[in-house]
């Protein structure tokens, strides 16, 4: 039977911002890794983006070689603690295990993040990593500390670059640390493999912002010879409807940029509150809309609502997380559709319209499309409304390098195999370059950006 880590109380959870799940304990890591078939051609290999050797690291486990296994996981996985908890292992490694033919896959995920946290919590078995002895080789540019930024600059680090990440906010770890809460990506745990990224020789330059305190062609002139632009995704979208500039409309980006970076959750110890009321309608049904509905329920809301236009198959967020949130008290309002916000006298949002919505036939995300039902209005009783439907690339740094080549909804236009742009030694990879994704399609976009870089410098000498 598949191990299943322990969770906290969901009726404690909804009253704190420590994790939920628990992790592994030792004995259920050795079970659960004996259930791998080691499988001569490991098809799970294929289903992760960073191309960790999965059967090995699980052998390790199994043989109580945890510090091992840690370290294997680590010859291709830079941030491997952040993947242990936030990967859609599901949807990857675990989708393709041969065990799921017949019965649960093994528990890739848990397995990964009982590695890396064992090593965390044991110092004398973390190997001591030191930028490389031997002499230097070029320099390379980083703009951004996410997870791509992260995992290019530790990988040319490894191959003996020279490499400098610049970071526009004043905290390291881009979304991983504004965007995930604190239950779901403890921010010590963000910080520890932030650290181990410097470990490696990487330097980061914090609250420099590229296409404004320097352009692209400065940091050439200051003897970088390529840059790699991870700077995610951070342009939130509304959905152009009456009533979204009244007070406590929050988009999902500011919503839990406040209560993740400036700490709000932690009000009055850092004097940065964020303003809810007792009933919170929450738009949208991916991931980042779960996270703040569950947010919402921390900061004290009496009643939180999800509110989506098709129904919960289509969910795009992890199923955990549907599950965690529906144990925690949030409340689905399915195959509904905003059409208006709205507000009090004083400015302030009491309510939000709806139409009921019908599934048509499937569009090309390959989802049946929402068809709006006539007459089937009604309103919903709220007093604030965040909206998670998606985020798009700022367009700062494109509109500050016009010469930059960008495409739909202003994504830079990228090579898929190199993540090579338009622009000679200037290279771009995760959310700026595919919309708003996934952390560990992110870190394989900067795999692959550091390979393509190594090839490039090499080349023109």
């Amino acid at each position: 039977m598949r191990a299943k880590m322990s969770n906290q109380d969901p009726g404690k959870r909804i009253k704190n911002f420590d994790s939920v799940a628990l992790g592994l304990t030792e004995t259920q890591a050795k079970d659960e890794a004996k259930r791998c078939l080691q499988c001569k051609k490991a098809l799970c290999v294929n289903g992760c983006p960073v191309e960790i050797n999965i059967p090995v690291f699980i052998k390790s486990i199994a043989e109580g070689k945890f510090g091992q296994a840690a370290e294997e996981i680590k010859e291709k996985n830079n941030l491997p603690a952040i993947c242990g908890r936030v990967c859609p292992q599901e949807t990857q490694c675990e989708q393709l295990c041969i065990l799921a033919k017949k019965e649960a896959p093994v528990a890739i995920g848990a397995l990964e993040r009982f590695a890396a946290d064992w090593q965390l919590n044991q110092p004398s078995a973390i190997s001591p990593q030191h930028p490389a002895k031997k002499k230097k080789l070029a320099k390379a540019a980083v703009v951004g500390s996410g997870p791509a930024g992260l995992t290019c600059a530790g990988d040319l680090a490894k191959m003996g670059y020279s490499v400098t990440i610049f970071e526009s906010l004043h905290k390291s770890g881009g979304v991983l640390v504004y965007g995930i809460p604190e239950f779901r990506l403890p921010k010590n745990i963000v910080q520890i493999e932030v650290d181990y990224i410097k470990s490696l020789g990487v330097e980061i330059r914090e609250n420099i912002l590229i296409g404004n305190t320097f352009s692209m062609d400065e940091l050439f002139a200051q003897g970088f010879r390529a840059i790699f632009v991870a700077v995610g995704a951070g342009l939130p979208q509304f959905l152009g409807i009456p009533g979204e500039n009244l007070d406590r409309v929050y988009s999902a980006n500011e919503f839990l940029t406040r209560i993740n970076l400036m700490k709000a959750y932690l009000f009055p110890e850092y004097d940065t509150p964020i303003n809810i009321g007792q009933k919170v309608a929450v738009v949208g049904a991916g991931n980042v809309a779960f996270d703040s509905a569950r947010c919402a329920l921390r900061l004290g809301a009496e009643e939180v609502f999800i509110v989506y236009r098709r129904t919960e198959k289509e969910m795009p967020a992890r199923i955990e997380e549907i599950e965690n949130a529906r144990e925690e008290g949030v409340k689905f309002h399915l195959l509904s559709l905003p059409v208006k916000i709205i507000g009090d006298d004083k400015g302030y949002v009491k309510g939000m319209e709806c139409l009921k919505m019908r599934l048509g036939e499937a569009d090309a995300s390959g989802r049946r499309r929402p068809v709006p039902i006539e007459g089937s209005e009604f309103s919903l009783d709220v007093d604030t409304v965040v909206i998670a439907v998606g985020q798009r690339p700022n367009p700062l740094l494109p509109k500050a390098t016009p010469e930059l080549k960008t495409g739909k909804n202003g994504i830079i236009v990228t090579d898929e195999k190199t993540k090579s742009t338009n622009l000679k030694g200037v290279y771009a990879g995760g959310d700026i370059a595919t919309g708003a994704a996934t952390v560990i399609s992110a870190m394989g976009a900067g795999k692959q950006a550091a390979k393509a870089i190594d090839k490039y410098i090499k080349e023109i000498g």
